[in-house]
């Protein structure tokens, strides 16, 4: 089975993300090829990050950095469910985000937005897209946007249209052709996360 991380990037006390991600989650159940862990950003407790390391050598010093990297290593993909800040995307996100490197890297994507106007937090979507690619991670062209949330919110649960349904199914099949294809450019070995800084002295590759 595919073990796919839903995350929860909201960081309102009164999210109602919470309630989106926990409709996709329900959606990806019903789908056969996943294993679904449910990761609520805001309940991990990452400080900014605190890494005297590039997370590209895995050499955490910070047990918080080191859970942060167990729950995430595991998993085959992703979706991220995020609300628009703005014309972007949570800090919470983008420092969960960039705590890791060779965690993320080769592994497909999708995108859940949400916001509280018609523009159901596309452009904060857009703006994580170029993020995910330096990541090395894979975002599928397939999503699901939800404009006026509040319209969609009825007694604490979420209630998507159909068009919101199709297009998390569709997501979902994506994220099944994208693993299989990307689990062929997954290797320990792959040097990754260039983009982060030049190497720094220590132990090589075949040490980690």
């Amino acid at each position: 089975m595919i073990r796919l991380a839903i995350l929860d990037a909201a960081t309102s006390p009164h999210r109602r993300g919470s309630a989106v991600a926990a409709w996709v989650s329900e959606l990806a159940r019903r789908n056969r090829a996943f294993e679904v862990d449910d990761v609520h950003l805001q309940e991990m407790g990452l400080p900014f990050f605190d890494e005297p390391e590039l997370p590209r050598y895995r050499r955490y010093v910070h047990e918080h950095t080191r859970a942060w990297s167990q729950r995430i290593e595991p998993a085959d993909a992703f979706i991220i469910v995020s609300p628009e800040y703005n014309r972007g995307y949570s800090a919470l996100l983008k420092n969960a985000l960039d705590y890791l490197a060779q965690e993320w890297a080769f592994k497909p994507v999708g995108l859940v937005s949400y916001g509280s106007g018609m523009t159901a937090g596309l452009r904060g979507a857009e703006a994580l897209r170029p993020v995910l690619s330096a990541l090395q991670m894979y975002p599928v062209r397939e999503m699901v946007m939800v404009p006026f949330i509040d319209e969609h919110l009825h007694d604490g649960l979420f209630r998507p249209t159909e068009g919101m349904i199709e297009g998390g199914e569709l997501m979902l099949d994506a994220l099944v052709r994208m693993d299989a294809a990307m689990h062929l450019l997954r290797t320990p070995l792959e040097e990754i996360g260039d983009q982060q800084g030049e190497s720094a002295p220590g132990p090589t590759r075949a040490q980690w």
